[in-house]
This record gives structure tokens, sequence and C-alpha cells, in this order.
């Protein structure tokens, strides 16, 4: 038995070229990863964003400040005055980042959402904070707020 001979224009239309039947799963994972990457690193809302807290409160008072997330407990922080502490982190893709932190100092306890990013994500990329008597201030006095209440 012979086997089929095919000219250059008959296959054309008949033969199956490997490259046209090429597997897409591969692509597509590459495509994937590439983008996800690009979101990670480049996206606007994905930024590393900087919180500064200082301590500003009167007469040379020390203040112990704990920070949390839902995810990293940034531990205990003794800051003695015009001292700071800094920490760095990426906001969520989704817009839900928060921290918040518990402020001591002479027997005052109160505490404050340092970070909300629907608040802050466009406001600052190092969000500096004044801690005072009467409530944190965002870089330099600009904006302040009143401490939360205890529940």
């Amino acid at each position: 038995m012979r086997a089929a001979r095919f000219t250059s224009k008959s296959c054309m239309l008949f033969c199956r070229s490997s490259a046209a039947y090429m597997n897409p799963l591969p692509i597509n994972w590459l495509l994937f990863l590439t983008l996800v990457f690009v979101v990670s690193e480049a996206g606007p809302l994905l930024h590393k964003t900087d919180v500064l807290i200082y301590n500003d409160l009167d007469g040379g008072t020390d203040l112990n400040l704990h920070c949390k997330s839902k995810n990293n407990d940034l531990g205990i922080q003794h800051l003695a005055y015009r001292k700071y502490f800094e920490f760095n982190f990426r906001p969520s893709f989704l817009g839900n980042t928060l921290f918040y932190c518990s402020m001591q100092w002479n027997g005052t306890m109160r505490w404050f959402d340092i970070y909300v990013e629907g608040r802050d994500v466009s406001r600052c990329i190092r969000c500096m904070w004044y801690v005072r008597p009467d409530g944190p201030c965002l870089s330099n006095y600009e904006i302040c707020y009143h401490w939360k209440s205890v529940a």
C-alpha cells in the first residue's frame, strides 16, 4: 500500500500544522503570571506604604504603643518623648487594609485606627502621625482626629 502524496497546494487545505494546533495552556499561564506580577508590583493601590508614629505628648511624656492588623501584631513599642516608631506594608488590593494602635501614657489609655485604606490610600504613602493628648494628627497637624471611644 502506497502512502498518499499531497502537493503543497492540497496540503495547505488538508494537512494539520503543529503550530496551528498548539496547546494554549502554557501561554495562558504565562500571561496570567505576568498580569499578577504587574498588578502586585506596579498597581496604583499596591504601593508600599510607610506609617510613622511620633510621640508628641506634652512635657516629655513616654508613650507605650501597640499596633496590630488582622494578620500582623507589631508588638509593644516604648517611645520616649520626640521619638518615633515606623512600619511598612503593601495595602490589600481588596481595599480593606486596617492597622489600629492602642496608646498608653501616664495612666491614660487611648486607641486609634492609624491606617484605614479607604481613608488613607489617596492621602499618604508615607503617613506621619503625631500623637498628642487630645488626639493624633496627620502630617504637621494638617488633619487632627479625636481618639476612638473605648467600648
